[in-house]
């Protein structure tokens, strides 16, 4: 099993989401962030004084998926997440040891 994590421009949530359902993926977290990447934030004008916006709103979408489903979802997320622009995001894969789901005790790929 593994887990995506992935850092998302917030109005790109919707379209990520349906990506994923389509592939079959059941469950999701989804975590309001704030941070940056090497764009390092911006600097915005506001009445006629310039200061530096440091950490941008973030998205983190985070699934737990079979092994065979991970490169469709990548796929998936990378397609639904791009504009193109700077500060897209990032997407981190982890291995899952195992996954036990607390109502019925069920555990591995079952659990998911």
């Amino acid at each position: 099993m593994k887990k995506i994590e992935a850092i998302i421009k917030p109005f790109k949530l919707d379209e990520v989401k349906e990506a994923l359902q389509e592939l079959g993926v059941q469950g999701m977290t989804v975590l309001e962030a704030k941070g940056y990447g090497r764009q390092k934030g911006h600097t915005e004008l506001y009445r006629g004084a310039e200061y530096v916006v440091d950490f941008l709103p973030k998205i983190k979408v985070e699934v737990v998926i079979a092994d065979d489903q991970l490169e469709r979802a990548l796929e998936a997320i990378q397609g639904a997440a791009r504009t193109g622009r700077i500060g897209d995001g990032k997407i981190f894969v982890s291995e899952i040891i195992d996954v036990i789901r607390i109502r019925t005790g069920e555990n591995g790929a079952a659990a998911i």
